[in-house]
């Protein structure tokens, strides 16, 4: 089950994931959040030391805490 969370406009929203290979080879996680569930990049809890923010148009970030 993915990671949901409602904004204030009452919008459920799910976190996802992808893998980046950087140019020095380095893999990293971009995290994104999507209206519908993609099953193969759908992340199931928030990342450690991260925290969900709203923006002021109800577009959700994370952010480190």
């Amino acid at each position: 089950m993915a990671y949901s969370h409602k904004n204030k406009k009452g919008v459920t929203y799910y976190l996802h994931a992808n893998e980046r290979a950087t140019k020095t080879g380095k893999v990293t996680k971009l995290y994104f959040f999507s209206r519908d569930v993609r099953p193969e990049k759908a992340v199931d809890e928030l990342p450690e030391g991260r925290r969900v923010e709203e923006t002021a148009t109800g577009m959700l970030v994370l952010k480190k805490e």
